[in-house]
């Protein structure tokens, strides 16, 4: 018959197991203590090892939308987890961001949203958050033009001829939101620089926007470019000018407000993935490695050309920075616009 094990060896056995198991909780627990192992990520750095969720601040069609969903894609078939999209329109990104700020800070609630992020605190009396303090910068993903488009019913065609007929006409403006730098860009063309009133008609986002653009609902729009082409390419629509200091590859034949005589610099629009405060650095830097990885694809790059956004990526002290600057620079229009939203 075959022998049992020795019962010594037995009882000898299972204390070192429990011994090394106890360790190993020590190692884990002290390890998460220090931020080494932080919540969400495993020992081995698995970070995603669940389904992330993108807060999109804005309505599903517009761009913010468009680059949550092609980030996302890429991210979820590299990461092998799923990247949910869940759209928060409101408040000129506002809702999402409050959102975001009161979420667990473990990667797992990213905030997408626009330069609306650094504009909102200085434009609303309260905007429900604290950029500098409450937030922290994943990465800038990609940054693109403003542009003001017409109803193809208008007569003028272009941003000079607009601005004349607003002197003799009432004519209202849509934009895709309080803060969002179409917004802004929009008030400083109008009133600083041309003198002429043309109120903005705020809207949650540049879908519902660009909806009641083709219904007739109002007659110009400012917003950014990328939901814009495809409309004007088909002649559903009609560019004024494209807000850069240069025209732009994807729409050629657009004029920009510089040539018509309608300020000296470019207004855009930046997107960037935003964390709470609290979210270990390891999980920063995985999600700015691979977002800077997906954004450096040919394939990612051409895709964002078509749409009318350039790539930014690099590194997460180099994105805080730049949106602490943004905070700074778009309270300064803000003020010398005296434009608030209540």
């Amino acid at each position: 018959m075959p022998q049992r094990p020795a019962p010594h060896r037995c009882r000898a056995a299972r204390p070192l197991r429990r011994r090394a198991a106890l360790v190993a909780l020590v190692l884990a627990a002290c390890a998460a203590g220090l931020g080494l192992w932080p919540p969400g990520l495993a020992a081995d750095g698995g970070y995603p090892n669940q389904n992330v969720k993108f807060v999109v601040a804005f309505p599903a069609g517009g761009p913010t939308d468009a680059m949550a969903r092609i980030l996302g894609q890429r991210l979820s078939e590299k990461w092998g987890q799923g990247v949910v999209i869940e759209n928060r329109g409101g408040a000129g990104g506002n809702i999402a961001a409050r959102q975001i700020a009161k979420a667990e800070p473990n990667g797992y609630a990213v905030l997408v949203t626009t330069s609306a992020f650094a504009v909102n605190p200085s434009l609303t009396a309260n905007a429900g958050y604290a950029p500098e303090t409450e937030f922290k910068t994943a990465v800038i993903a990609a940054t693109t033009p403003n542009i003001i488009v017409a109803s193809k019913s208008l007569p003028a065609s272009t941003l000079k001829e607009f601005i004349e007929a607003a002197k003799g006409e009432k004519f209202s403006y849509g934009m895709p939101g309080p803060g969002t730098t179409p917004h802004l860009s929009a008030e400083r063309i109008f009133k600083s620089l041309a003198k002429v009133d043309i109120p903005p008609v705020p809207f949650t986002g540049a879908a519902p926007l660009l909806n009641a653009l083709l219904g007739g609902h109002i007659p110009v729009a400012s917003l950014a470019m990328p939901p814009a082409i495809a409309l004007i390419k088909s002649g559903e629509i009609k560019a004024l000018a494209v807000l850069s200091d240069k025209r732009v590859p994807s729409l050629p034949q657009v004029p920009t407000a510089i040539e018509q005589g309608y300020g000296d610099s470019e207004e855009s629009t930046w997107i960037g993935l935003f964390v709470p405060a609290a979210t270990p650095a390891a999980v920063i830097n995985k999600l700015n490695g691979d977002a800077n990885a997906v954004l450096g694809e040919a394939a990612i790059g051409e895709r964002l050309e078509q749409l009318g956004m350039v790539p930014v990526g690099g590194s997460p002290d180099s994105a805080e920075s730049y949106v602490r600057a943004e905070i700074k620079k778009w309270g300064e229009v803000v003020r010398n616009l005296g434009v608030k939203v209540d």
